[in-house]
This record gives structure tokens, sequence and C-alpha cells, in this order.
């Protein structure tokens, strides 16, 4: 470097500070360190990757305890049957008629959701000789009927009941378990007071409406036929088979323009299975019910 006054000074080996002159000796060298930094990354490459390893498998143990997690959850928040006391009115409806015709003691008694309330009108017919009591009422669920049997079942002393439930407790989100305990509390409900008592469950229908539930229906209907075949008092009688074409679809004339309820064609495929085996089971009490007149 050229100064002011003409002098040059290496960098390298002195300087000039406040107007004095410095050289190497000024500054005595420190002790340094050697640096291999090739080594340190390949240390610190190690205990990244362990520590990596270690994160995964902490990851991928908690992914794998997701399923019972998930049902853990779906316990918990296994959907309920609503309030059922929405069909009072239907209720004192049928006990009017009651007071003003007492139904007779010891009949088949008809009862369920709005595919049995659709039968009223030919169920009698359909089925005669046997003597049955209509008391179907619409929009019901597996839990209303439990709810309303002192009602609208017990107080008739019936030697049979027919039960069409189950259908909506699908469409209301009820899981066929659920749905079939309700129907151990039903079945218990009435064998206490009615300990002879023959119940018999139609299956829940398949329904171009309902078609995307038809599994879990089917699951139900195969926990119910399950419980049926652990007692003799209990029959499954499956109506859904013959609803269906060739395809295993629902067949497509048997049904109102809602697709759900059925017409009378609907009807005829009901009579057609229920008619045989309750003629059989249930036409000698029937005739033993005149003899004791």
């Amino acid at each position: 470097m050229q100064t002011s006054f003409g002098r040059t000074i290496k960098r390298s080996k002195q300087g000039l500070l406040n107007g004095h002159l410095f050289t190497d000796k000024d500054f005595p060298p420190k002790a340094i360190t050697p640096f291999c930094p090739v080594k340190k990354t390949k240390k610190v490459n190690v205990i990244m990757r362990k520590a990596t390893i270690a994160t995964s498998l902490v990851f991928l143990v908690s992914i794998l305890t997701l399923p019972c997690f998930g049902e853990d959850t779906k316990e918990i928040s296994e959907k309920e049957y609503k309030n059922p006391d929405h069909f009072e009115k239907a209720m004192q409806q049928f006990e009017t008629a009651d007071q003003e015709q007492p139904p007779p003691q010891g009949a088949i008694v008809g009862i369920g959701s709005s595919s049995m309330r659709g039968w009223h009108s030919t169920i009698k017919t359909d089925l005669a000789p046997l003597t049955i009591i209509p008391r179907g009422f619409g929009g019901s669920n597996m839990n209303e009927a439990l709810h309303y049997a002192d009602r609208i079942v017990l107080p008739y002393k019936p030697r049979a009941i027919l039960l069409y439930e189950g259908d909506n407790d699908i469409a209301q989100d009820i899981t066929p378990k659920k749905i079939t305990d309700t129907f151990r509390a039903f079945i218990a409900k009435v064998h206490k007071d009615l300990p002879n008592c023959r119940i018999y469950f139609l299956s829940i229908k398949p329904s171009i409406s309902r078609w995307k539930m038809w599994p879990k229906m089917q699951e139900a209907n195969n926990l119910i036929a399950a419980e049926c075949a652990k007692d003799k008092r209990l029959t499954y009688v499956d109506v859904a088979s013959g609803m269906l074409d060739d395809e295993g679809k629902p067949l497509k004339n048997i049904f109102k323009e809602d697709n759900l309820h059925m017409t009378r064609p609907g009807y005829v495929i009901w009579e057609n299975a229920v008619r045989p085996i309750l003629i059989e089971a249930e036409l000698q009490f029937e005739q033993q019910d005149e003899d004791n007149k």
C-alpha cells in the first residue's frame, strides 16, 4: 500500500492503527483447534439418521394403533334411539278403538312400522281364518315397538306376535347389533308376562329408495335370524327374497312413487311368505279357541 509519505506497507505483515505502525509481533498467534469438516459431518449424519429412524418407528406404532382407537370411538359415539314419546297420539287412537270394540284375547297382534301399517286394510283377509289385531304405526322402530308393547301388545294377551321393525332403525343409523339387542329386550318384555307367546319376525325388506342401506339391513336380518334359531318360540320369516329380481335387486313394480312403501303386489309377496308359516303353526290354536267359545 502506498502512503502519503511514499512508504509501502505490506498488509500481511503490518498495519496502521491510530497512527501507530504495528507488526505481527504485536499479535502473537493463538492455539487453533484443528477443524475436520468431513469427519464431523459424517458423525452428525449418523446421529440424525438414528433420530429419524426412531421418530419413524414412533409414528409407525401410532398409525398401527389407530384402528383400535377408531373402534373405541365408534363404540362411544354409537347412534342412540330418540325419545319414543312422539307416537302418543297414535297410541291414544288405538286405545280409543279398543274401548269402542275390545279386541279378542289370544289372537295374533301385528305390530310394526309403516310397512305393517300399510297392510292393515287387507291383512285380516290375507291371513284368514287367523284372527289378527293390526297395530302398525308408521315411522316406528324396534325401540318404539318395545316402548309401546305395554299398551298395544300385552293388554290383548296374544298367543302370537307378527313383528316388522328394523327398516327405519337402519335409516336412522342404528347399528344392526343395537337393533338385535333391542329385539332381545322386546322378547324379554313379552315373555315376562306371556311366556308361551310366539313371535314371528318379518325380515327387513329391500327397497329402491334405501338400496344403499341393504348391506346393513342384511346384517341385521342375519343377526336376528340367528337369535330366532335359539328359541323355538321365535320364528324368522323371510319376506325379502321374494322382493328381489333375478339380479338380486328390488322389484320395481311393488313400490309406490316414493320407492319405499309397497303397493298391493308387494303385500301379495308378503302374504305368500307369511301365510303358510302362520297357518301351519297357528291354525290349530285358532280352532281350539273356537271350540272353547
